[in-house]
């Protein structure tokens, strides 16, 4: 589950599913395509990918700094901006490190760390020596970096060291570090981001995943306002404040379907619409420099950056762009060069860098080298009308060898959230599947985001029930392809898309061959009272979509997986992090305990050093070696 304020942002509860995959023991990588078929890979390949993310500019331009998981933990990357080796800044081998950015007018670096997925990150400076500094020391403190100050002199942090259920907004010299504390937050704000002349923070409440407010709190005079208040349900988030501190863009679905970018005067409190499209926009960001706006677009599953003239809103000129997405658009701060990341969704996204109007450099080859291009699958949107006739989109792989002669097992993957979506990207877990012969198909079942607020809706309140018959649906699209065995089709899911796989093996149990559960909930009641407390400022938003546990408690009880499991007659394996705090390992245990009393085969995997999904290549490779294993006993093998 993945915490969120509104529907246009990556949203409550989605899984953090970027989750790499494992090994296929005993499969060598077959030497030439037969009849057709790719070459096939093992899911080690797979995972020998490199993974980059992050851009953030040195102070001369020389440098983009990044994250990547090169060494199997994820640490500090600085890459030249004309091509070469990436240089390790960190170079941790337990804890995952992530770059937060280099500092203004200098070679130190921030970056953020955990402790074994538990969430509680802190804020710490790298000098040019090598030598750290962790800012925001304390057992129970997680801590977020929350922008520069426009004059390069400070920065900004968020933590809950103060109450843990709240993120108070502190600021810190870039000289000494000394820190105040900018703004006390008692109401259950998220925080957004400060004006350039710091009279300004954006916040936002949330009243339920579809409905909140932005509210404008006055620095100088510690005063707050609600700056969109409305009747009815809207999204609004904010943005960016304008270089000239005139404005405070936002997003909001006020009035339509789909969100779009917004301008709120503030001297004169008048609004405006800015940039709209026929999808979501869910955010938008000043250059540096204040030359550029970069727009985000969620467009029928493809997540995608556009970069605008901030004067006049209308596209730059990008030539020679690759093929496929641009997403993690990086401006330099002297307007003159962007690093981006891009893919088609078959292969891991590469960092480019180029002057702006100039062919871009591709700066890292992210493919493992053994896997050829041609291998891979470039995913397609696809729709479907569901049980009651609502029309239902999703990402499909294929494999090039599934035929009518030929029919494949499928897979249907859920998303976590519940108001997560399936996107089109790269997955290796997926091209690992697709590789090995299985078709694969990432359901956006209704309550997801990005298909209009209506949409995202449908579900509320219904999990477990309108949403998994989506799920079931989606097989009859599956066999209708004409290249997919209908007695051979399984589920799998994490997070919440963990949940949807306990309930179709417990609430709908003739529907599938297999389940595949990666860290799902399996008593809504136990999750609901223990999300972390972190999460205060979304609990109402939360027990108003999902149910609250005493209000609603026989009806969470009718869906929960772990009440049902008796009625479990086909292989599940559970995958969980032990460090999980939004699903604790007893949800993965107690129902592992109950499947394995129906006499079917259980297959439970447990990480140790990993929380809400599995960061580390070494767990990857194991999990999701095990993954395919059980589906090649248990789905493949199965008999047509």
């Amino acid at each position: 589950m993945r915490r969120t304020t509104t529907r246009c942002l990556p949203f409550a509860l989605a899984l953090l599913f970027a989750c790499a995959r494992g090994t296929q023991p005993g499969t060598t990588a077959e030497s030439a395509a037969v009849n057709g078929s790719p070459q096939q890979y093992t899911v080690e390949d797979f995972y020998a990918n490199t993974s980059y993310s992050g851009a953030s500019w040195s102070s001369d331009g020389r440098h983009i700094l990044v994250s990547s998981n090169a060494t199997g933990i994820w640490n500090v990357y600085a890459i030249p901006v004309g091509g070469g080796a990436p240089r390790p800044l960190t170079q941790s081998t337990t804890q995952s490190i992530f770059a937060q950015g280099y500092f203004p007018n200098d070679d130190r670096v921030l970056y953020s760390s955990d402790q074994g997925g538990n969430e509680l990150s802190h804020i710490y400076v790298r000098n040019p020596d090598g030598t750290t500094r962790d800012l925001t020391p304390g057992a129970k403190v997680k801590a977020s970096f929350e922008g520069w100050a426009a004059d390069g002199k400070s920065f900004f942090v968020s933590t809950n060291e103060r109450d843990e259920r709240y993120f108070d907004l502190y600021e810190i010299t870039v000289d000494g570090y000394q820190r105040s504390r900018l703004y006390q937050n008692t109401a259950g704000f998220d925080l957004g981001s400060v004006s350039r002349d710091k009279r300004y923070l954006a916040l936002s409440k949330s009243r339920t995943t579809s409905d909140s407010d932005i509210h404008l709190h006055d620095l100088r005079s510690n005063t707050t306002r609600n700056i969109t208040a409305h009747t009815g349900s809207v999204s609004n988030a904010p943005a960016d404040f304008s270089p000239d501190g005139s404005k405070l863009l936002f997003v909001s679905d006020s009035g339509g379907e789909f969100a779009s970018l917004r301008a709120f005067d503030l001297a004169t409190g008048g609004k405006s619409t800015i940039y709209e499209q026929n999808w979501d926009i869910l955010g938008a960001n000043y250059s540096k420099g204040g030359k550029h706006l970069v727009v985000y677009v969620n467009d029928d599953s493809r997540f995608a950056a556009r970069v605008l003239d901030a004067m006049t809103l209308k596209p730059v000129a990008l030539t020679g762009m690759p093929t496929g997405l641009v997403r993690g658009v990086s401006i330099s701060p002297d307007d003159a060069a962007l690093a981006f990341y891009a893919s088609d969704g078959s292969a891991p996204s590469d960092l480019y860098t180029s002057r702006i109007g100039a062919n871009p450099l591709r700066l890292t080859s992210a493919l493992n080298a053994r896997i050829r291009r041609q291998d891979l699958v470039v995913p397609r949107v696809v729709r479907f009308k569901s049980y009651d006739g609502v029309e239902i989109p999703g990402v499909l792989y294929v494999p090039p060898q599934a035929s009518s002669s030929r029919k494949s097992p499928a897979i249907v993957l859920v998303h976590g959230g519940p108001g997560g979506q399936a996107q089109v990207g790269y997955s290796a877990l997926t091209q690992a599947l697709v590789n090995h012969g299985y078709v694969v198909f990432d359901i956006n079942n209704r309550g997801s985001s990005g298909y209009g607020k209506t949409f995202f809706a449908m579900d509320d309140r219904k999990h477990g029930e309108a949403d998994l018959g989506d799920v079931v649906s989606s097989k009859q699209m599956l066999i209708a392809t004409g290249v997919v065995d209908s007695a051979r089709i399984g589920i799998m899911g994490g997070s919440y898309g963990g949940y949807m796989v306990l309930a179709a093996l417990t609430l709908q149990p003739d529907a599938f061959k297999v389940g595949v559960d990666l860290f799902g909930i399996s008593n809504w009641m136990r999750t609901l009272t223990s999300i972390p407390p972190w999460w205060e400022s979304f609990r109402e938003a939360l027990y108003t979509e999902m149910g609250d546990p005493k209000a609603d408690s026989v009806r969470l009880h009718r869906v929960s997986p772990l009440f049902n499991a008796e009625k479990i007659k086909v292989p599940l394996m559970v995958l969980q992090g032990a460090n999980d705090p939004r699903v604790l390992k007893v949800e993965s245990e107690e129902i592992v305990a109950a499947a394995r009393k129906n006499g079917v085969p259980v297959e439970y995997v447990l990480f140790p050093d990993e929380g809400h999904g599995f960061v580390k290549k070494e767990n990857q490779i194991r999990g999701y070696t095990a993954v395919i294993e059980f589906l090649d006993r248990h789905l493949k093998g199965a008999a047509q």
